[in-house]
């Protein structure tokens, strides 16, 4: 019996799709394990350029607070440091049926479905991008410097997450050991959400603690800007999705009225909410990206920040005791865990 588990395994690996992206993205994983140096060792080499180990300093920092102040998880992940030999770390997709807000799923082992794949293979991920646009799907493909093996491994400092400055840094390192401490299996916009909530909420804290009010204020300023842009994406999502539904058996006339509402939508964005950001740019909100696979892509980090942060003032702004709650809250219905959320602070869907 156990000769048959392997050989299923072995032809599953090999033969099925996901099987082999697996494959694919064991091997470079094992490719950013096997290069991690100790950032003790990096930061004590004199060698090492000043502004660097300064930022090094800083990840080891926000790591301890994260486990001892915060109450995460930390195990061994960032105590290492990768030094890739590129910009970008992982391509992310992400895509969406155009005439219904559903989103393309993935099924992984262990983590359930989730809306997006990462890809290190860049060509694959241009490939698998044009395949589903071919298919008739809103694609969205995106870089990410970062990603989490949920303490799986030893998740090592990776270099292109450097290039960020020190607020995003310390906020990355919460986000990620957010991850550590508690993933529910098949609720990725929770997930997500949740680890978004906790990166900000900590690095302001974390900022503050050691005496630096000015970047704890910034910190707390893009969050307050991440949560107005929560709002549009929310509110976005469900006029869309009224237009959807306004149209039950017409795919063009859904399409047409999609259009024009994010249409729409761009000029709210950037002549009614500009004013509003303390932290982003008009010409960023000029950039930013409308159809139904960015809509879905951006409510997967950005959905319900309000209802953390209500929790989170009902526990008196403590965020080890708020963590604890929403972890508790999550686990009492893992299929609903928004729901389970919102019951707490009495607010309707």
């Amino acid at each position: 019996m156990l000769l048959a588990l392997i050989v299923i395994a072995i032809a599953y690996l090999a033969l099925a799709p996901t099987g082999r992206y697996l494959v694919r993205a064991a091997w470079a994983e094992g490719g950013i394990l096997a290069r991690r140096r100790s950032i003790a060792d990096i930061v004590a080499d004199p060698k090492t350029k000043p502004a660097i180990a300064a930022k090094l300093r800083l990840v080891l920092a926000a790591r301890a607070f994260a486990a001892d102040s915060v109450g995460l998880r930390a195990k061994q992940s960032f105590t290492k440091y990768t030094q890739l030999d590129r910009d970008t770390l992982v391509l992310v997709l992400s895509g969406a049926y155009p005439d219904r807000l559903q989103a393309y799923t993935w099924w992984f082992p262990i983590v359930g479905r989730v809306p997006y794949k990462g890809y290190f293979d860049f060509s694959a991920a241009k490939s698998a991008e044009r395949d589903l646009a071919a298919r008739g799907f809103d694609v969205y493909l995106r870089p990410s410097p970062a990603f989490s093996t949920l303490g799986w491994f030893n998740d090592p400092l990776l270099s292109t997450s450097l290039g960020a400055d020190s607020l995003d840094l310390a906020n990355t390192v919460m986000h990620e050991l957010t991850h550590n401490t508690f993933y529910a299996a098949g609720q990725a916009v929770f997930n997500e959400s949740f680890a978004n909530f906790v990166g900000a909420r900590g690095s302001a804290w974390f900022f503050r603690t050691r005496g630096s009010p000015a970047a704890a204020d910034e910190a707390d300023a893009r969050w307050s800007d991440e949560k107005l842009i929560s709002r549009f994406w929310a509110t976005l999502y469900h006029t869309v999705d009224s237009a959807f539904k306004a149209h039950p058996t017409d795919s063009l006339a859904r399409i047409a009225a999609r259009d024009s509402l994010y249409a729409h939508a761009r000029r709210e964005l950037v002549d009614s909410l500009g004013s509003q950001f303390r932290t982003i740019s008009p010409r960023a909100l000029e950039r930013v990206r409308l159809d139904n696979a960015a809509l879905l892509a951006h409510r997967i980090y950005d959905t319900d920040l309000d209802v953390f942060d209500e929790i989170w003032t009902s526990q008196h702004g403590d965020l080890r005791r708020t963590v604890l709650r929403i972890i508790a809250l999550a686990k009492s219905r893992p299929r609903d865990p928004f729901g389970a959320l919102r019951d707490s602070v009495g607010q309707a869907p």
